[in-house]
């Protein structure tokens, strides 16, 4: 029994001023990791859009400068600096170091702001090793110096000037983070995010982290169409549905509805949702109003043109946002979201609002643009024929695994454990390397599953056609959880899945390939950490008894280099493929927990993620081969 111990008044803790958000910061920004890093810039930065999105602000500067340090400078009305009646020193070092202190609470200086709980510019500044924030206000230049949060001096005028505005230099804590380095693909992205919902928004942004006697890099961000612009440059490599988006921007009851929509010949859906220009990753209320609104109106459309024939019933949710492409942007007074991080809208109200508003403009729409209307209904149409054709297919997979006398894949080598946790399933290229793998496994936790050949690209093709392939059968089989309708990832039985393919452009293609199912069909696979990549070994190198394994040519080449300098002399032998290597090789090198090494595959971006996959597996061609004449120079090819 653990040992008695007094519990006391002196056992409460009381965290000062900015102590609570050093001591437990994932409650403040969800975690301390790169996307943790980058949200204290969101933070900043979204200070400075609330002053572009209340009139006051059309200049934004992003500079990240070559100590690590980030610049974000606005010229706006400028943080006020006079003394504040309630804590009796500036309102700059107030909403610096209050929690909860802020301008956004009555609706006096901003009538709609991202910031709600006057955390925000908080966290950034407990979270910086230093902050130093400039403001340019009232003809002067006001300046005051932060170390983890603390103010070093009170606020001082350190010269005239006719700007206005506000400049904050931050550098992120090592202490707090672990990694401190600014991604400008991640910068950049958010920026370019602002500059389409604020159409008119202009964005300069500089990198000096180069190397000595290079230029800077540069960017400048401008968009007169706002969203309208946002969702063509989401279909840039896309083949769309008319010329232009469907666009509209009303209000009703303090409620302001932004909508761009354009359909594509994909079968994604990518739909982003922002409520005073905060994206919201799992959408919410005006996600709900908008889907209602969509179905609703299509089918509305669709009857009313007799447009249905062959299909039972109506077009459903799925049906009509197959192929859709659209930015989902309202701006609303009084905002409640689920968490500190904005990721889902609660407004009830909303929700009413957009379905109303979108619903009478969207009809509109489409009776201006029949063409248009015909070939997105047509769609919608042919995605509700493939779904119960695809329903039909599955409902005789089902059929078939009740009559025979095991539902698994016939090729399936499972493990002995039953313990989902600590389960693995090698998904193997080839029934050589199959083979090698069922001999050489831990049989009480490694399952395999050997694929014959290269599967079919999932991506190309709707379920109904993919269905039918005998290889994604059995791997979603094996897998356990379902699909579709009746995924349910608490079923998965392995809770490591593992691609493991040759160490060759064939071996990468067929990864790629297993990846694009997974992605497709069961993504929260991913978004759950379940999926791994194994990394076997291209080269062994042999010096006298003793054996080395590579998984590229460099390291291979640096260590013969160094092994010759000592007067050896190594014999290289090149893998042609898994299967050329034996069981105990196969364990040693890629299936050993001990000894093995593995990817595990993540979702930074889904939007990026999507246009990835379609990039890359998609039907348009240029797209890729400007990827492939972009990247060719970087590629490691395998000769």
């Amino acid at each position: 029994m653990p040992k008695k111990s007094n519990y006391s008044a002196s056992n409460i803790q009381v965290l000062e001023d900015l102590e609570a958000v050093r001591k437990r910061p994932a409650m403040y920004i969800g975690s301390t990791d790169k996307t943790g890093l980058h949200h204290i810039f969101t933070e900043i930065l979204d200070n400075s859009v609330d002053e572009a999105i209340a009139g006051f602000c059309d200049h934004i500067w992003v500079t990240l400068n070559k100590d690590g340090s980030c610049t974000v400078q606005d010229n706006g009305r400028g943080i006020p600096i006079e003394i504040h009646a309630q804590t009796k020193v500036s309102a700059l070092e107030t909403v610096m170091t209050n929690l909860h202190a802020g301008a956004k609470f009555d609706g006096g200086a901003y009538k709609v702001s991202g910031g709600l709980h006057g955390i925000g510019m908080k966290c950034t500044n407990a979270l910086s090793e230093w902050v130093k924030t400039t403001v340019y206000k009232d003809g002067g230049e006001y300046r005051q110096e932060y170390k983890r949060g603390a103010p070093q001096a009170p606020v001082r005028k350190v010269g005239s000037t006719k700007k206005t505005g506000t400049r904050h230099t931050f550098k992120p804590d090592s202490q707090i983070f672990t990694e401190t380095n600014w991604s400008f693909k991640e910068i950049l992205k958010k920026c370019r995010q602002h500059a389409y919902l604020t159409a008119g928004l202009w964005f300069t942004l500089k990198d000096k982290r180069v190397e000595k006697g290079e230029k800077s890099k540069i960017y400048q961000l401008y968009f007169e169409d706002g969203i309208k612009s946002y969702v063509q440059f989401l279909n840039i490599d896309e083949k769309p549905v008319g010329k232009t988006p469907f666009y509209m921007n009303k209000s009703e009851k303090d409620i302001w509805v932004e909508v761009a929509i354009q359909y594509t010949d994909s079968m994604d859906e990518n739909v982003t949702c922002y409520t005073n220009n905060i994206i919201n990753p799992e959408g919410g209320t005006h996600l709900a109003g908008f889907r209602t609104a969509l179905t609703s109106t299509l089918n509305l459309f669709a009857q009313g043109n007799e447009m249905l024939k062959g299909i039972q019933g109506t077009l459903n949710g799925d049906d009509v946002r197959e192929g859709l492409t659209a930015v989902v942007s309202i701006k609303v007074t009084e905002p409640q979201f689920e968490g500190q991080t904005k990721i889902k809208l609660n407004n009830p109200e909303v929700k009413g609002v957009v379905s109303k508003l979108l619903r009478d403009e969207f009809l509109t729409y489409l009776k201006e643009n029949p063409n248009v209307a015909k070939n997105i209904i047509g769609k919608a149409v042919l995605a509700n024929k493939a779904k119960a054709a695809a329903k039909a297919a599955r409902d005789a997979v089902i059929r078939k695994s009740a009559l025979e006398s095991s539902a698994l894949p016939g090729k399936l080598a499972d493990c002995i454990s039953n313990d989902p946790a600590e389960c693995e399933l090698y998904i193997v290229e080839g029934d050589s390397a199959g083979g090698s793998a069922k001999q050489g496994r831990d049989r009480h936790t490694q399952a395999v599953l050997p694929l014959r050949g290269k599967i079919i690209n999932t991506h190309k093709y709707r379920i109904d056609r993919v269905l039918g392939n005998n290889e994604f059968n059995n791997i979603t089989t094996a897998l356990g959880v379902g699909i579709g309708d009746t995924l349910d990832i608490s079923k998965l039985r392995y809770h490591k899945v593992i691609i493991m393919s040759d160490a060759d452009v064939d071996g990468l293609h067929i990864t790629t390939l297993v990846l694009t199912l997974l992605f497709r069909f069961f993504r929260p696979l991913i978004e759950q950490g379940y999926i791994y990549v194994a990394q076997p070994p291209l080269f062994k190198v042999e010096i006298g008894k003793k054996r080395y394994y590579f998984i590229n040519e460099r390291e291979k080449d640096s260590f013969i280099i160094k092994e010759k300098k000592s007067g050896k002399n190594p014999i290289v032998n090149r893998f042609k493929g898994l299967g050329e290597m034996d069981p105990e090789q196969l364990w040693d090198t890629t299936m050993s927990p001990e000894d093995r090494v593995l990817k595990q595959v993540l979702i930074e971006d889904g939007q990026d993620a999507e246009r990835t996959f379609e990039m890359l597996m998609g039907n348009e061609v240029p797209p890729r081969k400007r990827f492939i004449q972009r990247y060719a120079n970087k590629a490691i090819l395998d000769i």
